[in-house]
């Protein structure tokens, strides 16, 4: 994703950002950033009967009960989008090559979204994760925010070895750390102790939460390129591999396609839309086919 051979600094990222990708986003969003989500508000304004294509987290269960039908709560949209990114920041997000790794993926994307929402007076803040919360950016607006939030990002150290990451500790600690209702990006390669998904379940029932999950082309498919040690970046456990091997090979694609069924069956548990970003992909059209698909479903 970054492309530049000159030192990365705040100011060169958002730069080259601002003309590689937030332009053509303009063009292709018209103004519309709203469209990235499906919209809320804080403000309560009316009870009505439940159509078919109304989000079920709006049903009010106790007014349903007395009336014996299902009733949906309305809201005044709230003109401000307060957004927050929960940030993976473990050992498995450091994989990929030199300049495509997966942090580098995560450092365009919180960018590219803080300054699309900043630009029009939304506040948005941070919460990083590594073995723990590390950091918290409170929520402001400006393009000081977006330069704050990806210095922090550089800043940030590399870790070398932790226990398994827990995803459903931080995203629990997020969900009572943020108390007004907010647009949240959690974003990770879901690599983690399983379990998680119930706790971004209750933080969609409490926010609009949109999952970006963070993947790379070789944790799908190994390339025959003869021995190698593999490591597990979490825990630092190694394993002399022969990639020559078609079995092997094979074997680790199967074992690659489950877990990618099992994750997006865990996606689906907890009732939330994902983004996927690869580390050779392009951020504008991955960005353009989710506001689409998002586009599609609210007709």
């Amino acid at each position: 994703m970054n492309t530049s051979t000159s030192t990365p600094t705040p100011e060169r990222i958002l730069h080259r950002l601002d003309w590689q990708v937030i332009r053509r986003l303009d063009g292709y969003l018209q103004g519309d950033y709203r469209s990235l989500f499906r919209g809320f508000g804080v403000d309560f304004a009316d009870l009505r009967e439940y159509q078919p294509e109304d989000d079920i987290r709006y049903i009010d269960w106790n007014v349903s009960a007395r009336m014996n039908t299902p009733y949906v709560r309305q809201y005044m949209e709230d003109r401000e989008v307060i957004a927050w990114f929960l940030l993976d920041l473990s050992p498995s997000v450091d994989f990929g090559a030199l300049k495509n790794q997966k942090r580098n993926v995560l450092i365009d994307f919180v960018a590219t979204l803080a300054r699309l929402l900043t630009r029009h007076g939304n506040r948005v803040g941070a919460m990083m994760y590594g073995s723990s919360v590390q950091r918290t950016v409170p929520a402001r607006s400006g393009r000081m925010q977006v330069l704050r939030l990806i210095n922090d990002l550089l800043n940030q150290p590399y870790l070398s070895r932790t226990p398994l990451t827990d995803l459903g500790a931080f995203i629990k600690g997020g969900l009572h750390a943020i108390k007004k209702r907010s647009l949240i990006f959690v974003v990770s390669d879901f690599i983690s102790v399983p379990g998680w998904e119930r706790s971004l379940n209750l933080l969609s029932q409490r926010h609009e939460v949109i999952a970006i999950r963070l993947w790379d082309p070789r944790e799908m498919e190994l390339p025959d390129i003869g021995p190698i040690v593999m490591e597990d970046a979490e825990t630092g456990e190694q394993l002399y591999v022969d990639t020559h091997d078609k079995k092997f090979r094979q074997r680790f694609q199967e074992a690659a396609n489950q877990r990618e069924l099992a994750l997006n069956e865990a996606f689906k548990r907890a009732g939330v839309d994902v983004l996927p970003l690869s580390t050779e992909g392009d951020l504008i059209h991955a960005i353009a086919r989710f506001v689409m698909l998002r586009r599609q479903r609210k007709r």
